[in-house]
């Protein structure tokens, strides 16, 4: 392909015949056609779509990865490798810059062959007097490949492709192309097209869960409409979470339930209580026998950032560290998987999805808040749990044990969802987001105190393993050396709380929090 700065896509109704185009160039222009070339394309992205929110797109065809900007025709960066045929890690991708590129914005998250098409190819020059090539027509025909043989054809596609040095020719071809072969801008990538045809959604699917809810609504059909929503989180999350996709899908997983446990705790009122009381009972469960592989996961990927406290001399000897929790990572996937397989889970599953179905419908009488206005309830409890973690967090000094900061972070997480699932669709934003963010960096320090304790006890109880292993002298003089940074940086998290405490509690923000859910 010839180099040039500028690309126009248009979509045509049907295989373009080019006789029209050729008499239609005059007598100082001609159309040489070239015969088609046939290959294989395989679109990527991640589950929820980073690249694609990113403005890029990532594909391989003829060995080689390539990544283009939204419109662009011509790759940014390219790199040679093998075709993908399943997940494949950003760290997988060939060394170099579009490898850098590519984890700059999906960080731990994996590539997934989102779109496999076969494409046939017809290169088309437009040449001058002297047999110059001054543009370029490219006509790319898509088939979709999907299961059982099947393989749909896309929408035709044809690129102008300007020539350095003549630009001012594509202006001319583009009009004349444009009528003679019933063109039409795309108005759409062949990526979204593509993911669109295979029937899933160009942009992935999030963890975000945005449910159109008014302040009027009926609180148990609120509560279906969000609860509805993150189950469908769970869904979606549960086969790359049993694969060990990437870390995200777990993490997207608990939060999801997470979440799902503070509506049934801050809602109780909308749902019948000996039910509801079972099924918290369950996801309790399920957020248990979740627990131990998100722990080891976050402690493997942090790795290199906890080797990095201790001295340069000292790292290496961290090595059987690493190993001794990557073996435990992976048992509590082994017994992870276990328990969501089972028929506990599985009875979860099925009877929380028929309560949430049949919720509305049932008798109120025992169901306090069930017809209250969901603006109202939700008020009454945002306004009460940030009070009580004012009460809480003010009664904190430099002497209160590690359990005050960690009761006040799972206070912040109940507010914090309660304001992420009820805050956007109920209240002004111009409130709501900067009490979010004040929340969450409180939330920051107290996860970083917490994160620490939890690191220190799970080292220490690592010592008997590590001095069994090779150079144990050394190996423990780096767990000690680790150890103490750990202690330290829980330390000065704890002094960071003040500050950060102060301005989460301060008396503007009482003032807005008192006004905004009355």
């Amino acid at each position: 392909m010839s180099g040039g700065s500028d690309a126009h896509e248009l979509i045509a109704a049907a295989q373009p015949e080019f006789d029209a185009l050729a008499a239609a160039l005059g007598p100082d222009l001609a159309l040489r056609t070239a015969e088609p070339v046939t290959f294989e394309r395989v679109h990527l992205d991640t589950f929820d779509g980073l690249l694609y929110a990113d403005g890029l797109t990532l594909r391989w065809e003829r060995g080689r990865f390539e990544l283009l900007g939204a419109g662009e025709e011509l790759p940014r960066l390219t790199a040679t490798g093998r075709e993908p045929r399943g997940p494949l890690l950003g760290t997988a991708l060939p060394a170099g810059p579009l490898r850098e590129a590519v984890l700059s914005v999906i960080d731990v998250r994996a590539l997934l062959p989102r779109a496999r098409l076969r494409v046939s190819v017809q290169p088309v020059a437009i040449l001058d007097e002297l047999d110059k090539t001054v543009a370029r027509i490219q006509v790319e025909v898509p088939e979709l490949e999907l299961g059982g043989g099947r393989r749909p054809r896309l929408r035709t596609r044809v690129r102008l492709l300007e020539v350095r040095g003549y630009e001012g020719e594509i202006a001319r071809v583009r009009k004349l192309a444009s009528k003679t072969l019933a063109l039409e801008p795309a108005a759409e990538s062949m990526f979204a097209e593509a993911v669109t045809a295979a029937g899933e959604r160009p942009e992935g699917v999030s963890a975000k869960v945005e449910v159109a809810i008014s302040p009027a609504d009926r609180t148990d059909a609120a509560a279906v409409a969000v609860l509805g929503a993150l189950l469908g989180v769970i869904d979606a999350n549960l086969p790359g979470t049993l694969a060990d996709v990437d870390p995200e899908f777990l993490h997207d997983y608990r939060v999801s339930v997470r979440r799902t446990r503070s509506v049934q705790r801050e809602l109780k009122g909308a749902f019948p209580p000996a039910e509801l009381e079972r099924m918290r009972g369950e996801f309790k469960w399920l957020q248990q026998v979740t627990g131990d592989a998100r722990d080891l996961d976050v402690y493997v990927l942090g790795f290199d950032s906890m080797r990095a406290l201790v001295p340069a001399s000292m790292r290496d000897d961290l090595a059987p560290l690493l190993t001794l929790l990557q073996a435990r990572r992976s048992a509590a996937h082994r017994r992870m998987r276990r328990d969501l397989r089972s028929d506990r889970a599985a009875a979860l599953r099925s009877e929380w999805g028929e309560l949430l179905g049949s919720l509305v419908d049932t008798s109120d009488a025992d169901r306090a808040d069930a017809a209250r206005p969901i603006g109202e309830v939700a008020s009454e409890r945002i306004r009460n749990v940030y009070g009580r973690m004012v009460r809480m967090g003010g009664a904190i000094d430099a002497g209160s044990p590690p359990e005050d900061y960690h009761e006040l972070r799972k206070k912040g997480k109940e507010l914090r969802y309660l304001l992420e699932l009820f805050g956007a669709p109920l209240y002004p934003g111009d409130v709501v987001k900067p009490m979010i963010k004040s929340l969450k960096s409180l939330q920051d320090v107290l996860g970083r105190h917490q994160d620490r304790e939890v690191q220190v006890a799970l080292l220490r109880s690592l010592g008997p393993e590590v001095a069994e292993t090779e150079g144990p002298a050394e190996g423990l003089m780096a767990l000690g050396a680790l150890i103490g940074r750990l202690a330290d940086d829980e330390r000065a998290a704890r002094g960071e709380f003040a500050g950060r405490f102060a301005e989460f509690a301060s008396k503007e923000q009482r003032r807005l929090v008192k006004e905004t859910f009355e």
